[in-house]
């Protein structure tokens, strides 16, 4: 998955989240936990649904993973490519998000949602623009 994630607390307003969920019936938690000694990251959870969620959160960590299994994925071959596409163009190693690069990664997340038919989403690359606009951090369409 990749999101858009509102944070009050982060000067550009959001941040892109990716991450990476297997589902399972708790009745088959076994196969999510042998998969995380395999991969090593990420978490394990049970839901009140019954289900069970193994969750891998990050950029390093989901582009790694994503490269592993890219090869395997039929269904989801299109949301890897763009997840892949937005994690190797995030700013890393000190260097820090410019709103201009933040809207425009936040456009390939639309781009993701869209796969995905999200119908509750409501952070969105226009609210993410006018966010920036109304707080000064882009002052045209060329900045």
């Amino acid at each position: 998955m990749l999101q858009l994630i509102y944070r009050k607390d982060y000067i550009l307003g959001y941040q892109i989240r990716a991450s990476v969920v297997f589902y399972q019936k708790q009745q088959n938690r076994k196969f999510l936990e042998w998969l995380k000694s395999k991969l090593h990251v990420g978490y394990i959870r049970d839901r009140n649904d019954g289900m069970t969620e193994y969750t891998i959160v990050g950029i390093d960590c989901v582009g790694r993973i994503l490269k592993l299994l890219k090869p395997y994925l039929i269904l989801k071959q299109k949301h890897a490519r763009i997840a892949l596409r937005v994690l190797g163009q995030m700013p890393g190693n000190g260097r820090q998000m410019k709103p201009r690069i933040l809207l425009r990664l936040s456009k390939e997340v639309d781009k993701f949602a869209d796969l995905n038919y999200s119908k509750k989403r409501t952070n969105t690359s226009r609210k993410l623009e006018e966010f920036l606009f109304s707080h000064k951090l882009l002052r045209s369409r060329r900045d």
